[in-house]
């Protein structure tokens, strides 16, 4: 690891990938919304545009874990450098195919698919990579600004993202999405990214029993850590039933609300307003002393925000927009503190594999909820699945405050070992026993 201390690390590396990371961000944001409408414009089916989502999410369920080890093993700076120019080859394929009048669905379904393939790669290479770079006090607040990047491409790329989907054609919008990865490839060219001691000490170890040993450790990590466990579980029953509410948004401004991809762009808009509130809010405040009570109360909020905007009458269009507005915030409130915690507690020589193994049980329910969600929405109509997955989240919040390992997450596992003690940390806690056999967190 890098001999320098967590109050003695610099944050210019940091700055500077995240600077460009948040840079492509932009672009992708700008492709997702074009392709997205492109779909709905051409086929107007909630079971195509589930397909879509499905296909985005396969590399993430199935590679995910084979991805966290190799992230734990190979250079970090490499692994998201081949992420990043593997997306945008892809991109240049698409935008090709679009400009040459012979782009079909299932060329989309394809570039969709290599683009989540890198995603699958670069995510936990970037995640693992944040906690040697900035001090652990200030890992919750480098999460609020996060939540404030996420608002503020969601502000600014979806009003974006309509206004470009009339002026421009599709192969346009790609085309800036190659530009925005080439500045982010450059930024990344320019620094260094710090490798815990394992992945510096194995990484040449690449035989395929030594893959599966880290694989099998991960694993084992995960499961001996009960919170953390029962976090992954409810993460993917939330997942299951608010995932198709994200597919079917088009569906819901063009047939519920007969809108346009403006109409489109100003509920993600709002989204994204209410995720840079709740960014700047956790970056101030910081949240709860409870980490984890921060996030139960972001759930709860989510919910109530689904639940507005799939009750919101088609002549209240502005009562949908201030459910996305109060969703935006609460996922802020969700999802900055987890990840805080997250990083403080898991061991850096574990992050990439731990990550990947929470990213693939999380989004492995999401394709089936997604088949089966596809074809009823068209039956039964995009409104009520709204509704009903805001009901059920809501009551998971409620029942997350009746469970112990959960609510007692931060407490279960202390901040990883700095030095040469952290590999003789990392092992006492891998002979932990199952979670049914260890007990409840103080």
């Amino acid at each position: 690891m890098n001999d320098e201390s967590n109050g003695q690390r610099s944050l210019r590396p940091f700055i500077i990938l995240w600077t460009g990371q948040s840079i492509s961000l932009i672009g992708s944001q700008l492709v997702q919304f074009a392709l997205i409408w492109w779909m709905t414009q051409q086929t107007g089916s909630a079971t195509v545009l589930a397909i879509a989502s499905v296909i985005g999410l396969l590399p993430q369920v199935f590679l995910g874990p084979f991805a966290g080890v190799m992230v734990d093993r190979w250079n970090r700076r490499l692994v998201m450098l081949g992420a990043d120019l593997t997306v945008a080859l892809a991109t240049l394929g698409l935008a090709v195919m679009f400009w040459t009048g012979s782009a079909e669905i299932w060329h989309v379904y394809v570039a969709l698919f290599i683009r989540s393939l890198g995603g699958a790669f670069h995510w936990p290479a970037m995640t693992a990579s944040t906690s040697l770079m900035v001090p652990k006090e200030q890992l919750t607040r480098v999460q609020g600004l996060n939540q404030i990047l996420n608002g503020g491409l969601n502000v600014a790329s979806a009003p974006l993202g309509a206004l470009l989907v009339t002026l421009l054609p599709v192969e346009g919008v790609l085309l800036i999405d190659l530009l925005t990865a080439s500045i982010a490839i450059a930024l990344l060219l320019l620094i260094q990214i710090p490798q815990p001691k394992q992945a510096v000490a194995d990484g040449s170890q690449s035989s395929i029993s030594a893959y599966w040993t880290d694989l099998r450790d991960g694993m084992h990590y995960l499961v001996s850590w009960r919170g953390l466990f029962y976090l992954a579980l409810t993460a993917m029953l939330l997942n299951m039933v608010l995932s198709p509410t994200t597919s079917f948004m088009p569906l819901l401004v063009t047939n519920h609300f007969s809108g346009t991809a403006w109409h489109l762009g100003i509920l993600e808009g709002g989204f994204g307003v209410g995720i840079l509130i709740g960014g700047l809010l956790l970056g101030v405040w910081g949240g709860f002393k409870r980490q984890i009570m921060t996030s139960v109360i972001g759930v709860a909020g989510i919910g109530v925000g689904v639940l507005i905007v799939g009750s919101a009458p088609a002549s209240m269009f502005p009562l949908a927009v201030g459910g996305m507005l109060m969703g935006g915030v609460m996922s802020s409130l969700t999802n900055g503190p987890i990840m805080a915690i997250f990083q403080a507690k898991v061991a850096p020589e574990m992050q990439g594999r731990v990550f990947t193994l929470m990213g693939s049980l999380t989004t492995g329910m999401m394709p089936i909820s997604l088949v089966v969600a596809g074809p009823l929405a068209d039956v039964i109509g995009v409104r009520t699945w709204f509704i009903g997955s805001g009901l059920f989240t809501l009551a998971m919040a409620i029942c997350i405050l009746f469970m112990p390992s959960l609510m007692n997450l931060e407490a279960e596992r202390d901040d990883y070992v700095e030095g040469e003690d952290k590999k003789e940390a990392i092992s006492s806690q891998l002979s932990l026993g199952s979670p049914l056999d260890s007990a409840e967190g103080v």
